[in-house]
């Protein structure tokens, strides 16, 4: 099973205020040991909430709102995506990560057998291209381009199961495929509600362990994608457009979508006592693998 492991944001993280150079080289250790095991996906860390943007379409009419964002315990600061035995086994890596305090929330990822087959769906219809989206490869990375994390809000609907229907997953099939075409959509996904979802909590070297579901309906997300733009202004518009899709098949025709920025290697600044084959050369060779970012 794939499990999105999100990596809450802190006070810390939501100043801007980047890790040393002793937590970047154990999150590299942590990072090869996921891979060695053949469990990474993918993972990256998101800029602060000030450098991004909320997206709302509330019964036809869209705004947005800059950040950043109050709510710190419940914003997004990073994320691994892992394809585990078990939800028990992502808990099992999550009580690795060599965090002293803060939060990881570990989500399922909807797998396309997991939507029901309606009698009247169309057999060339969203689940084939969907597959089909998941079989290909990731499209190449376009020059000039910025990577950001789209986070789709959650509501109630979303927390209870209910499932979109055929009418909008097609339309969002659609919306989909237009994106991978136009090279804007990298990946994208749905999570279980936080009901199947755990978090594990760090305090020192103590774990502990939460079993979902969690309170903060408004604030959890309820899918993601991994998108690139050239400019602030097309992606807002490709989000925008995003939302317009998505509303019509939410509770009270409202869709939020936050759209945050990804870290990349060149943001952190080079430490004079940083050593050659260190972090940022672990780091470089995880990104050109694609195994990060």
């Amino acid at each position: 099973m794939r499990v999105l492991m999100i990596v809450k944001a802190s006070k810390e993280s939501e100043a801007g205020v980047l890790p040393d150079e002793k937590l970047l080289s154990a999150m590299g250790r942590y990072n090869e040991s996921l891979v060695k095991a053949n469990v990474l996906l993918s993972g990256d860390g998101l800029k602060a909430s000030s450098n991004g943007w909320r997206v709302k379409c509330s019964k036809g009419k869209v705004t947005v709102t800059d950040g950043p964002f109050s709510e710190t315990k419940e914003l997004v600061a990073g994320f691994w995506l892992v394809n585990v035995k078990s939800l028990d086994d992502a808990v099992e890596w999550a009580k690795k990560v060599p965090f002293q305090d803060g939060e990881v929330e570990l989500r399922p990822l909807f797998e396309v057998e997991e939507f029901p087959v309606d009698p009247k769906e169309d057999p060339e219809g969203w689940r084939k291209k969907e597959l089909e989206f998941r079989a290909k490869a990731a499209p190449a990375r376009r020059p000039g381009t910025k990577r950001y994390m789209g986070l789709l809000k959650a509501d109630k609907n979303t927390e209870a199961g209910v499932m979109p229907d055929e009418k909008i997953l097609t339309a969002m099939g659609a919306f989909f495929d237009e994106g991978v075409k136009a090279g804007v959509i990298l990946a994208g996904e749905g999570l279980h509600p936080s009901s199947k979802a755990k978090r594990v909590r760090y305090s020192g070297s103590k774990r502990t362990v939460i079993d979902g579901p969690f309170a903060e309906t408004k604030e959890l997300v309820a899918g993601y994608a991994i998108l690139q733009y050239a400019s602030k202004e097309e992606a807002l518009d490709w989000t925008k457009r995003f939302v317009q899709v998505d509303a019509p098949g939410r509770l009270n025709g409202e869709c939020e979508c936050e759209l945050r920025p990804f870290f990349e290697l060149e943001d952190f600044p080079v430490s004079p006592a940083e050593k050659p084959g260190g972090w940022r050369d672990a780091e470089k060779k995880m990104r050109d693998e694609g195994k990060l970012g």
